[in-house]
């Protein structure tokens, strides 16, 4: 079917007028959005979609939502006959996340199911909190994450609160497909509805602080500086510190305002420097110890503290983990609490550094594919056998305990600032601890390349680099042999050094490729499953004796992944 005859589908009753006003507009200028708004379906992937809002199968709107809810709605009543089902609703600050929260609780209603629904946005974490703690059978948030502006997004929770996984995700995705438009159910039933208002805020909060406080040392000596940025945190957050007895905290007022528009960021990415830009610069005049900012829908966090030269700088995601995985393990060291049979989660493209952490604690390391629902299928493989203490992925996520199944940023920042007030109070710094931790392990350091194509010869693109990468690995990388390649979407494991090839069955299969050399150096190469772009996360490491040292060795590895790049063509 031709795009022109797939759009020509959508000038019917099912649609309404403005819609079919739209189209008809595209079909008789000729206009290149009919192309890309219809070329194809909006992808319904294994943790839900994100795209574009407008008209269109490519686009996300009210008939492309209406029918991923009504999918998931026939799934439910086939997983959960003769039950009254539950399914909470959240939706962060995004333009018309509002709305599509209402809309999606409307066809859930029609089809019998009734739904928890946040009166105001909320943070991702928060809503995956209340599917367990409301005994829901599933959750739905609406959010693009840090995606620019016009992109919205819609993922889907199962009942442990966590992202659906398989075998969940892909029966849900295949009755998604099995839903034609017409047999959407708009008409809802309010009578199923029941508004959750800010008292929920309270039960998550103290959960965050049961499971990420463990010692109160200089709490009312800590300056610290937090921003929004203009996401839904500024609900949880001040309220979270003021709780847990941080008294000095300044917020980005600016920021603390909710916009779907971002209109002080290019990007409400806390991983981009810029975006904490008017944090640092009240930290500068505060004299903040640390900042924090969040992003749209409060999963993600920046954490920025003052370096060796005193300046604040922004850590990176594995820098950031590492700190907090190090501290939790040395409390629960310290409190006789580690047996044996706990373990912390990571991903495959995080920092190798948690294996060596997991080592030196005396608990495991499970890795799983890049997203947090990775992690979170962990918890529940491993519940009543194994207990999880945290986790974390390269991309600013991180959560304490497994009350929350999702990356979480207030039990983070809780977590966090006890550990800068534990730092200053004992005349020492996050910096200053961070670097004791690579003296004790290694150092590592870690570059992250995105190569940005859009659009559906974007897409090719990315297709054709990832085909080239597989059947042309490169034989040295920065002046080391390359002496490992595992390929994930083969399961495999190749030693080049002894040519012998092994299974890896344990993650499921994803495009997924890593590359590590002798000297230990690792890449890996995947495309972005919610963006436009092919990914390449390096990795470098060496060791480390003084603080004395950390400037002149972490120009050594930058130099290093500078080579990496080149290597690569990147």
């Amino acid at each position: 079917m031709t795009t022109l005859e797939k759009a020509k589908l959508w000038l019917t009753d099912t649609f309404d007028e403005e819609t079919q006003k739209t189209i008809q507009n595209w079909i008789d200028t000729n206009s290149d959005e009919l192309e890309d708004s219809f070329y194809r379906e909006l992808e319904f992937g294994t943790g839900g979609m994100r795209g574009i809002m407008g008209v269109g199968t490519n686009r996300l709107n009210k008939y492309t939502l209406g029918q991923a809810t009504q999918g998931l709605a026939n799934y439910l009543h086939q997983q959960f006959p003769n039950q009254q089902i539950k399914v909470a609703i959240a939706y962060d600050v995004r333009n018309n996340s509002k709305e599509f929260g209402k809309m999606c609780a409307d066809v859930l209603t029609a089809n019998g199911i009734k739904v928890l629904l946040f009166k105001e946005h909320r943070p991702t974490p928060e809503l995956s909190f209340t599917v367990r703690d409301k005994k829901c059978n599933a959750g739905i948030v609406l959010t693009a994450s840090h995606n620019p502006p016009e992109y919205n997004g819609y993922k889907v929770y199962w009942n442990d609160g966590a992202q659906i996984v398989p075998p969940d995700d892909e029966n849900i995705i295949k009755e998604v497909y099995s839903v034609k438009f017409n047999e959407i159910k708009f008409s809802g039933n309010d009578d199923l509805i029941e508004w959750i208002g800010p008292e929920q805020d309270d039960v998550y909060i103290d959960a965050c602080m049961e499971n990420s406080l463990y010692q109160n040392v200089g709490r009312d000596n800590l300056n610290i500086v937090f921003s929004s940025i203009h996401g839904t945190t500024y609900a949880t957050v001040p309220q979270a510190l003021k709780k847990a007895g941080f008294k000095k905290v300044d917020l980005v007022r600016e920021q603390m305002i909710p916009s779907g528009n971002f209109p002080t960021v290019d990007s409400p990415n806390p991983e981009e420097p810029a975006a904490l830009e008017m944090a640092m610069d009240l930290a500068r005049i505060t004299n903040g110890d640390i900042v924090l900012g969040t992003d749209p829908d409060g999963d993600r966090l920046g954490i920025a503290v003052r370096n060796l030269e005193g300046e604040m700088q922004l850590l990176n995601g594995n820098q950031t983990n590492t700190i907090l995985t190090y501290y939790i393990l040395d409390q629960w060291k310290k409190a006789g609490k580690i047996t044996g049979k706990e373990f912390i989660g990571s991903t495959i493209v995080t920092s190798d550094i948690f294996y060596d952490i997991a080592e030196k604690f005396g608990v495991d390391c499970k890795v799983g594919l890049t997203g947090f629902k990775w992690i979170g299928k962990m918890i529940r493989d491993f519940e009543g056998k194994e207990k999880f203490i945290c986790g974390g992925e390269e991309s600013f996520g991180f959560m304490t305990g497994d009350f929350v199944r999702d990356k979480d940023s207030c039990g983070s920042i809780l977590l966090a600032c006890e550990i800068a007030a534990w730092c200053k109070a004992n005349g020492s710094s996050v910096f200053e601890y961070m670097i004791d931790i690579y003296k004790d392990l290694g150092m590592y350091y870690e570059g992250l390349v995105n190569v940005v194509r859009k659009g559906r010869t974007g897409a090719e693109e990315i297709q054709q680099m990832m085909k080239d990468f597989r059947e042309n690995p490169p034989k040295e990388i920065a002046g080391s042999k390359v002496a490992v390649v595992k390929d994930f979407q083969e399961q495999t494991s190749l030693n080049l050094l002894d040519n012998k090839k092994s299974v890896m069955n344990d993650i499921p299969k994803s495009n997924v490729l890593i590359y590590y050399t002798e000297d230990g150096t690792k890449v890996c190469v995947r495309p972005s499953g919610t963006e436009p772009k092919i990914k390449f996360y390096v990795s470098v490491k060496d060791a480390i004796n003084s603080a004395q040292e950390f400037k002149e060795k972490l120009l050594v590895l930058e130099e290093k992944i500078k080579i990496v790049k080149q290597d690569l063509n990147l």
